[in-house]
């Protein structure tokens, strides 16, 4: 099992890409995030999974979550990258995705700037499950676009586990060089 920094409990976790301050990866990302090159994270899912087959089948997962961004963020961009990038990873795997079960209650400022503690507090208690009930005898893999504290996706698996997911995974696009 992998502890992220001692703020959750997941049973796997996963990056598809390094993410190196101006190196290719963020320019991908920056297209996909703030280019409206939606499509990018669907393909990327999809080419991620063939990579996830095996652990996905070992550890059961039986429901993909993306991380959720604020309705108005989302409103704004006009979609969610990481959506996107589930989408990708769900219909290949031909597991089950549901965007609406976690949302995001409170908007957060921007993560890039800020260190790994204002980046935990930052998105504490921002999430909440919509339905406790379809969290019954689920194993998560719970996908965002990249993780770097992880502090994001700990939020996310913390609120998953405590409405009674039995177990939280985690994929991402990239991992932050220094994560």
């Amino acid at each position: 099992m992998i502890k992220m920094y001692g703020k959750s409990l997941v049973v796997f976790g996963s990056a598809y890409l390094r993410f190196v301050k101006s190196g290719k990866t963020q320019q991908l990302l920056h297209q996909l995030k703030y280019k409206n090159k939606s499509e990018i994270g669907k393909v990327l899912g999809e080419w991620y999974a063939t990579d996830l087959a095996e652990p996905m089948s070992e550890h059961n997962i039986n429901l993909v979550l993306p991380v959720p961004l604020h309705k108005h963020k989302q409103k704004k961009r006009g979609y969610n990258q990481s959506e996107g990038f589930a989408r990708g990873l769900s219909e290949t795997l031909d597991i089950e995705i549901n965007a609406d079960l976690l949302i995001r209650i409170k908007h957060s400022s921007t993560q890039t700037k800020k260190t790994k503690i204002e980046r935990w507090k930052n998105v504490e208690d921002i999430f909440k499950v919509t339905s406790a009930e379809d969290l019954v005898d689920k194993n998560i893999l719970l996908v965002d676009d990249v993780i770097t504290t992880g502090s994001t996706l700990a939020s996310c698996a913390n609120e998953l586990l405590a409405k009674g997911a039995s177990s939280v995974s985690i994929a991402t696009i990239a991992v932050a060089e220094y994560f």
